[in-house]
């Protein structure tokens, strides 16, 4: 039987084919990658990910905590400056091995597919379901854990996104030309809430062009903060710092479908505002653009990058185009992946 009989308005679902999992990533062509080497003429690279410790705490969101770091054990022992004599007296060497508990949407973080569906009647029985990018299913594709936790850590065991995961986004790796938009120069730390008129007309006012299959970075600022409050986010301006789209303006959400942009991208927590403006009477999403973006349309969305170095050395240069590198973790089942992100200029 087919997927879905029926998908939501202004989606793409069976674009790129009905059991595509790759969504707007299918338009990084060769073409797109070549246009991104054409942009490399210093042959300067820049780190566009946070230490994976920031932005430190919970206090950006409270389900997410810091990694853990720790050795590995051998023979009883930390396997951290472990002398290799103590297995056998002729050895010399002095091993280091270590291990990680992460939350994988902490800090710089690629936003797959399956983390954000939506209720939506697919087969058309009348009984909405959830349902995410292309129709595929809660509790068949993405599966939920059980509900009684286990673990050291609190874990619950079982859960699993069959399709859509990070293991499937890596499959296609994620590079070519991006474009920047600093938002940060006309806006400073202020709170802006950027509309779709807004963002047109300061990319008109800076001369940036977006091309069908670039990946659309903004920067706002929010990430150098971070990096300057060096792991104790300030709780006073933490939620209310720096630019953010306005993921309620239909202007806004009708641009990114008609422009054909490949991953959208920001160095802000979720690159809309979160929470949004109170939506209308009747059900609506909480996280809208989350929804257009990831559930609708199969657009990537990149949060908690670092990009002031990048959009500095862009200005001085008269620039906003560059080659980017940004392959999430090939780990299966994931619904969000660590990144670390190149931009070569």
């Amino acid at each position: 039987m087919p997927r879905f009989r029926q998908r939501p308005e202004g989606s793409e679902w069976g674009r790129f084919g009905d059991d595509d999992e790759w969504g707007r990533l299918n338009l990084l062509t060769p073409e797109k990658v070549r246009q991104g080497v054409a942009e490399v003429r210093e042959g300067r690279t820049f780190c566009l990910s946070l230490p994976l410790d920031l932005p430190g705490r919970s206090i950006l969101n409270p389900r997410r905590r810091p990694p853990e770091l720790f050795p590995t054990a051998r023979e009883g022992r930390p396997n951290y400056l472990y002398r290799l004599s103590h297995e056998n007296p002729e050895w010399t060497d002095v091993v280091c091995d270590d291990a990680v508990v992460l939350c994988n949407q902490y800090s710089s973080q690629w936003d797959t597919f399956a983390h954000v569906g939506l209720m939506f009647d697919a087969d058309g029985d009348g009984e909405p379901e959830p349902v995410f990018y292309n129709g595929f299913r809660g509790g068949e594709d993405i599966v939920a854990p059980a509900t009684t936790p286990s673990g050291p850590h609190g874990w619950f065991p079982g859960c699993y996104a069959h399709r859509l995961s990070a293991a499937r986004m890596a499959e296609r790796p994620i590079q070519g030309r991006a474009v920047l938009v600093d938002l940060h120069r006309h806006f400073g730390d202020e709170p802006a809430l950027v509309d779709g008129a807004t963002l047109l007309e300061i990319m008109e006012r800076d001369g940036v062009e977006v091309e069908p299959g670039d990946i659309l970075c903004l920067h706002t600022g929010f990430a150098r903060l971070l990096v300057e409050w060096a792991g104790n986010p300030d709780p006073r301006r933490v939620h209310a710092a720096c630019a953010a789209l306005d993921g309620r303006d239909p202007l806004l959400l009708e641009w990114i479908a008609k422009s054909d942009i490949a991953a959208l991208v920001a160095d802000n927590y979720a690159v809309e505002r979160l929470p949004a403006r109170t939506g209308g009477p009747g059900p609506h999403a909480a996280m809208p653009l989350h929804r257009h973006c990831l559930a609708y349309l199969g657009l990537p969305l990149g949060e908690l990058w670092y990009l002031t170095d990048l959009a500095a050395w862009l200005r001085e240069a008269g620039r906003s185009r560059f080659l980017l590198t940004a392959p999430p973790l090939r780990l299966p089942g994931a619904v969000g992946s660590p990144v670390s992100p190149v931009a070569t200029v």
